[in-house]
């Protein structure tokens, strides 16, 4: 029961960062909102008792792709 619970809240969180990457008009608010998206992902690959790829996910895409395209918009 507990796991339908969290994979529901994290769908929420995840979902609803995917709209706001697409609907938000301010690519700061944008990235900010990737980062949710990509931090979803990754609990999401931890509910599949993979944490390598989690680390993955949050070393590599939350931090160097959104950093790197921050740069990139300013």
């Amino acid at each position: 029961m507990g796991e339908v619970v969290l994979f529901a809240v994290v769908a929420a969180v995840t979902l609803t960062g995917a709209v706001g990457v697409v609907v938000s008009a301010h690519p700061v608010h944008a990235a900010l909102h990737l980062v949710a998206v990509l931090i979803g992902v990754a609990v999401f690959f931890v509910m599949q008792e993979a944490p390598l790829l989690a680390a993955v996910q949050v070393i590599v895409y939350a931090s160097a792709v959104v950093v790197l395209i921050l740069f990139v918009i300013m």
